[in-house]
């Protein structure tokens, strides 16, 4: 009686219930597939075989295995979506979508550094064309205002550019 309430407490781990068999307390599988996610077992299991994977889990060190079951079970699944390419079919997709971005941002730093120059150059010339308090270039070429703006005062002189 003790044990089927032992059974109860503790369910059987994803490979174990899908594979119709006890899960015992050493379950190589049980760490890595819980009752909660069958799915996740059902998939690896589609495509590399439960007793692979068991075989793969103890080969590899135990601080290994979580990451190793996360590939394979990422790998099941694209798999499953991608019979023919797989994971490298999205890493494929991914990747293009990284050089379409890059060219994307390229071009927009470039008109950005466009626009910027634009403005700078565009702010010059209404500094220059306004005056910046200290002097402003004459509407006729050649000739450079100090002190007043021409009509906002009486003092200023006119030097010719060289």
């Amino acid at each position: 009686m003790a044990s089927s309430s032992s059974s109860h407490s503790n369910p059987p781990c994803a490979a174990c219930k899908f594979l119709r068999r006890k899960c015992l307390p050493g379950c190589v599988f049980a760490p890595y597939f819980p009752p909660e996610d069958p799915t996740k077992f059902v998939n690896v299991h589609k495509i590399f075989g439960a007793s692979n994977v068991s075989k793969l889990l103890n080969e590899i060190l135990p601080h290994q295995r979580e990451d190793a079951v996360n590939s394979l079970a990422y790998e099941a699944e694209a798999r499953l979506k991608d019979p023919v390419y797989g994971c490298i079919g999205a890493i494929s997709v991914l990747q293009r979508q990284v050089l379409h971005l890059q060219k994307e941002l390229e071009a927009t730093n470039a008109d950005l550094i466009c626009y910027t120059s634009n403005e700078i150059a565009v702010h010059h010339q209404r500094r220059m064309a306004y005056g910046s308090g200290v002097g402003s270039y004459h509407p006729n070429p050649g000739y450079y205002y100090y002190g007043e703006n021409p009509g906002h005062g009486t003092s200023y002189m006119i030097f010719t550019m060289i």
